[in-house]
């Protein structure tokens, strides 16, 4: 989850981004950003490691986004400069919602034990689009194998639990009052 200080960033960016007409090309960046160090438990912990120094930090994430933007490349040596790098994630993650929340893109998250496939996520889309109304949805699936099966729905406040995780619980604890 993202905090205060990563929000702060995240609309610094964005602000820069809306002045420069680059919303779009930004966005892209957030979005590689946020999968990557998410896809990668090495560079996650690289980034929140104090034995590395800053500046190897700093080379190594200029190595893996030197295709993206100056205007990413900035971030990452302002947070580098300010001894906030490990913010990167969450900076990206903040962005993110921000930018949908100002072009009124509904996300959806969708947990599922294996990942969507996209017959599937195309009706995931079209519930999520009837239950809100909106016709701009995006979804974000996340992979929990603890789920066991099933799925968990959450769009903005609303959460709808399906996921078998969650029926054994309910059992469980039904088993528990009835004794």
């Amino acid at each position: 989850m993202s905090n205060r200080a990563a929000i702060r960033y995240a609309k610094a960016v964005l602000e820069h981004a809306s002045e420069s007409n680059l919303e779009n090309v930004i966005f892209g960046d957030m979005q590689s950003v946020y999968k990557t160090i998410q896809g990668s438990k090495e560079l996650r912990n690289v980034l929140k490691s104090p034995v590395v120094k800053a500046e190897d930090k700093k080379a190594a994430l200029v190595k893996i986004f030197e295709n993206n933007s100056e205007v990413t490349k900035g971030l990452i040596e302002v947070l580098t400069a300010n001894k906030r790098i490990d913010l990167l994630g969450n900076v990206a993650e903040s962005f993110i919602d921000l930018y949908n929340e100002a072009k009124g893109v509904k996300v959806a998250n969708v947990t599922t034990a294996v990942e969507l496939t996209p017959e599937l996520e195309e009706l995931v889309l079209s519930k999520v689009k009837e239950l809100t109304g909106s016709n701009q949805v995006t979804i974000q699936n996340k992979v929990d194998k603890d789920i066991i099966g099933g799925f968990i729905l959450r769009v903005g406040d609303l959460q709808y639990d399906s996921s078998i995780a969650n029926q054994f619980e309910n059992i469980k604890r039904e088993f528990s009052k009835s004794i």
